[in-house]
Order: C-alpha cells, then sequence, then structure tokens
C-alpha cells in the first residue's frame, strides 16, 4: 500500500471515530451548512453529519430521517471507489460508471432532491 493511500485510510479512519464518538447534533463545535445559515433552506447534504453519526451507531432509520440521501449515496461512494481501484482490470465496468449519462442523471437526481426538500 503506498503512503498517500496510507494517508488517507487513517485520516478517514480518525474522521469516522470523531463522529462516532461525538453527536454533531449535541456538540457545538462541529461545522454548520452556509448555505442553510444564508438562506434558510436545506441543500442536498443537511443531515449528513448527524447521519453519518447514526449510522456509525447502527441506526439506518435515524439515519435516513436526517438525510436519505447520505444513506443511499455511501454505496454509491463505494461502488464508485471500488471502479477506481479496478480501472485497469474491468474498465468496461469503470467506463459505465463514469459515462456522461450517468453522471447527468446523478446531478439531476441531486437538483430534484434538493428541490424536493424544500418544498
Amino acid at each position: 500500500m503506498s503512503w498517500k493511500r496510507l494517508t488517507l485510510l487513517l485520516v478517514l479512519c480518525a474522521i469516522a471515530t470523531v463522529y462516532l464518538l461525538f453527536d454533531p447534533s449535541r456538540v457545538g463545535w462541529f461545522p454548520r451548512c452556509p448555505f442553510r445559515t444564508l438562506t434558510g433552506w436545506l441543500c442536498p447534504g443537511c443531515g449528513s453529519q448527524r447521519a453519518f453519526h447514526s449510522l456509525l451507531h447502527g441506526d439506518i432509520g435515524a439515519a435516513w430521517g436526517y438525510n436519505p440521501a447520505l444513506v443511499i449515496g455511501i454505496p454509491l461512494v463505494i461502488l464508485l471507489l471500488f471502479s477506481e481501484l479496478r480501472r485497469t482490470r474491468a474498465p468496461r465496468f469503470y467506463r459505465q460508471l463514469h459515462h456522461p449519462a450517468f453522471i447527468i442523471a446523478l446531478f439531476i437526481a441531486i437538483v430534484a432532491w434538493w428541490i424536493g426538500r424544500n418544498m
């Protein structure tokens, strides 16, 4: 494993540990959403910190209540990372996940989620 990957893994583990130990809804030092602070509207990611904390504690229902997009998005991110790691061994799989149509559909879904949660 390269030093870059090891460093990234350690940073991700440290971040996950912070979210495991501290509840963002009870601790005031977690960052607030600048979009919501400025506009009062929810962004597509609002509730993600609380949802991530809930997922780390195995509470999928609470995580879904905070931000369903995060719950759905985590397996997608894992799939994208897997495709990146297997890029040379499975180029067709990589191309399918990085196809412009897939990216546009994902963008449309995020915008629809953004609009829908503010109606």
